[in-house]
């Protein structure tokens, strides 16, 4: 990679998002923990310090030794970073006597200041810390403020070193697109080439040095980051990919024959496995969410392992790792010498012997489907909402019975097919049916029911890290509630959950 931006992280829960914004200027970027540089900086052509949720003054705050950086590399500083180099560049830092947290507006900006070009007094910013900038460090300069905070922005005169007390990667900062822009772009000479079309260029290149004519085997999921992996392998070495797709019994109603027919026009050598009763079995009368997902793990191996060695000669497992699966992986409070992957199959036993290949491992979930456009993948397929790997079984509370399986397969048919139906589905980000663990009394003609009640969830979001609820239309939710306990033998009431993330989490279990 060349023009590389590094991202230092302090433990922000913004960071990812800086690298998301970044990315969408074209310029490729990496996170790295602050206390785990990289070995070589000399591939980076600007530096970026994150927020975090320390204070500098207090005694266990992050304190890196930024040397190697600082005055060589163009660097801007970000909330707890341009406190940083205040409070350690002889500023001074102290506790704000005002809030200065949520929206603001810059009401001076310094004239002929490249930074802030094309950003005009006004601007809306999103400020989120409690201490403030008293006194700016050696040789600072100030470049912005609003009407609470006068440091707002600075550089340090003789350096290529910019700070801001604000979050230019969120949404509500206005402008903060234009000011990466700005840095990164006019200031720091970073090249705008990181597109689709180059990273299929590139990936498939290093995907044939790297495997040679090794054999690569799959575990296809039928979401978008397994098929865009097993793509790009495709591209790489051809019919030395094996792709395995494994009906567990908990997909969505006739997902495992669509999806492989989805598949056959793709030219991916795919084998369709079916042992739906082989994961029902080992799901009799087990009630507890994790006992669930660890049953659906070792059972997903033990077929994954089966159907491996039918295959001759197999070196490699390919996996759709993706980069927040890697991130999340780094911890900010302690040195990481590795970086330990997140196992589609749900983790790697030792006895499989195979090297891990990770096409996907540098994008998110947006890139990903941005690569699989400019490949010709289905758009369709790209689209498809997240699905989790345990599948219907996370989304039926209690213990598993092949009726249950059936009955929630019904509902969410109806449900999903609705909203694409009404042309609702691609502005839903995940949308799934809860078979809840409680019986409910109802009147159908002149009989009284005792039946299953069934919770839909429809959630927006980016990355799936915080969600809130869809408000559906009623006319949509009362047609849905209708056709669901009409059409679906056992279910006799439908609610509609409303809870957002945080404090929820997007599936129940």
């Amino acid at each position: 990679m060349q023009n590389n931006v590094l991202i230092l992280d302090f433990g922000s829960q913004y960071t990812q998002l800086i690298a998301r914004r970044v990315r969408e200027l074209n310029i490729f970027c990496e996170i790295y923990p602050y206390n785990n540089l990289p070995e070589d900086l000399s591939t980076y052509k600007a530096v970026i310090l994150s927020g975090s949720p320390f204070s500098v003054r207090a005694e266990d705050a992050p304190h890196p030794d930024l040397s190697q950086i600082r005055g060589k590399v163009p660097m801007l500083a970000v909330c707890y970073g341009a406190q940083y180099l205040a409070h350690f560049g002889g500023g001074e830092v102290a506790p704000s006597n005002t809030r200065e947290y949520g929206r603001a507006n810059l009401s001076f900006i310094a004239e002929n200041e490249p930074f802030f070009e094309n950003i005009s007094v006004g601007s809306q910013v999103w400020m989120s810390h409690s201490d403030t900038i008293k006194q700016l460090p050696t040789s600072g300069k100030v470049l912005a403020s609003t009407n609470d905070v006068q440091n707002a922005a600075y550089k340090i005169e003789g350096e290529t070193t910019y700070a801001i007390q604000f979050h230019p990667e969120v949404y509500h900062s206005t402008d903060g697109k234009q000011l990466l822009e700005n840095f990164l772009v006019s200031i720091s000479g970073v090249k705008q080439t990181w597109t689709p079309d180059n990273f299929v260029d590139m990936t498939v290149a290093e995907l044939k040095e790297k495997l040679g004519n090794d054999r690569v085997v799959l575990g296809l999921s039928g979401g978008v980051d397994s098929t865009v992996a097993a793509v790009l392998l495709n591209k790489a070495i051809g019919d030395n990919l094996y792709c395995i797709f494994v009906n567990n019994g908990l997909l969505r109603k006739n997902e495992f024959e669509s999806v492989l027919k989805q598949y056959e026009g793709m030219g991916l050598n795919v084998k369709g496995v079916d042992s739906s009763a082989r994961f029902l079995d080992a799901l009799a009368d087990v009630s507890d969410p994790e006992l669930k997902r660890k049953a659906i793990g070792r059972v997903f191996i033990e077929v994954f392992d089966d159907e491996a060695h039918e295959i001759n000669d197999v070196k490699w497992l390919g996996q759709g790792t993706i980069y927040p699966d890697v991130i999340e992986s780094i911890s900010v409070n302690g040195p990481s010498a590795t970086i330990k992957s997140h196992h589609n199959v749900g983790g790697l036993p030792d006895f499989m012997k195979l090297k891990v290949v990770e096409p996907l491992k540098m994008l998110f979930k947006d890139e990903v489907r941005r690569v699989g456009a400019s490949m010709g993948i289905n758009p369709e397929l790209l689209g498809r909402h997240p699905f989790p790997g345990p599948g219907l079984a996370i989304r039926i509370l209690g213990d598993i019975t092949a009726e249950k399986v059936r009955i929630l397969q019904e509902v969410d048919a109806i449900f999903i097919n609705g909203l694409k139906e009404w042309g609702l589905y691609n502005k839903v980000w995940q949308a799934g049916a809860i078979l809840l663990p409680v019986n409910s009394v109802g009147v159908m003609g002149d009989e009284r029911t005792y039946e299953k009640c069934v919770a839909l969830r429809a959630v927006e979001s980016t990355d799936g890290m915080t969600a809130d609820w869809v408000n559906l239309p009623y006319e949509f939710l009362q047609k849905t509630s209708n056709d669901i306990i009409n059409k679906v033998k056992g279910v006799n009431r439908v609610v509609y959950d409303i809870s957002s993330k945080p404090p929820a989490t997007i599936e129940w279990e």
